[in-house]
């Protein structure tokens, strides 16, 4: 999208980390580094001196964050810390800090849905992380006046998106099955929860427009503004497959303390910036599970 609208796009990658293929364009440049390398990063900052940054890297599983929290913490918390610095430290640019929705943790009903205004109480590691970045930004806002906002994402789906989240997982298999590469038995944790979705489409126009009309210092939740049960999510996926399969819950895939139902309002990020999701959620899963098909068919 912004390399459609001309823009210059420099993307920091870390080469220990596995990524989707990037593009090859004239105006899309590829940095090495390490957000817990700070030289190196003002570095990078420097050598582009940018007008916007986007801060999206980090460690993104909850899971992952049980068995490693120390790590988590120093790339989320660190990492974010850093790129503050380095913001700081070349020119300004206005800056954008995406943190998570999952900062909030298990609530009651009767605060649903989330607003900003509601209290985080995060309930793993990655929450923790995740809720430490955000008072960096009021931090660095407040006492350096650095232009920086605050993205609050729920669920992201759509094309592109690796396993280890639902969409991808259960797409995966189903196209797994559909090619005849995976008997048709489909493996689920619970999928009584609900979450709130909103497809990668919709969420980096989001990012865009927090750019240049989000308010410094302030969190903005980007979100569909509606809860799916798990459940539903699958049965639609089993349905765009065109296919019958048996479904078996496994263990290993149940979590903890799991938040049952959880959900948030848009309207801060409408008002401010005009901007509501667009792309249904029967697309987002369909566009999810054409990608994955095609991956195994080539």
């Amino acid at each position: 999208m912004l390399l459609d609208e001309g823009h210059e796009i420099y993307t920091l990658i870390h080469r220990a980390t596995s990524h989707q293929p990037l593009p090859s364009h004239k105006k899309f440049h590829i940095l090495e580094g390490d957000l817990l390398i700070l030289d190196g990063l003002i570095d990078a900052v420097k050598s582009c001196l940018p007008d916007a940054i986007i801060h999206l890297a980090g460690q993104a599983s909850p899971g992952q964050s049980w068995r490693d929290p120390a790590k988590t913490i120093a790339i989320n918390t660190g990492g974010t810390a850093n790129v503050l610095e380095a913001a700081l430290r070349a020119g300004k640019p206005r800056t954008i800090i995406v943190t998570s929705a999952q900062i909030y943790g298990h609530l009651n009903a009767d605060s649903l849905p989330i607003t900003e205004e509601v209290t985080p109480d995060p309930g793993h590691p990655y929450g923790i992380s995740k809720w430490a970045a955000s008072r960096l930004v009021k931090l660095y806002h407040d006492r350096y006046e650095l232009p920086v906002v605050e993205a609050r994402p729920f669920n992201h789906i759509g094309p592109r998106q690796a396993k280890g989240f639902v969409v991808p997982d259960f797409a995966s298999q189903l196209a797994a099955i559909k090619t005849g590469l995976q008997e048709p038995l489909i493996q689920v944790g619970n999928l009584s929860v609900e979450r709130d979705f909103t497809d990668v489409r919709d969420v980096v126009k989001a990012y865009r427009l927090l750019v240049n009309f989000g308010k410094t210092g302030e969190p903005y939740l980007v979100c569909s503004g509606r809860p799916v049960v798990i459940q539903q999510l699958l049965d639609m996926l089993i349905e765009i497959a065109g296919i019958e399969v048996r479904i078996e819950d496994d263990p290993k895939l149940m979590r903890k303390l799991e938040t049952p139902r959880i959900f948030g309002s848009y309207a801060k990020l409408e008002k401010d910036t005009g901007w509501r999701p667009q792309i249904s959620l029967h697309q987002s899963l369909a566009d999810a599970f054409v990608e994955w098909e095609r991956k195994l068919a080539s």
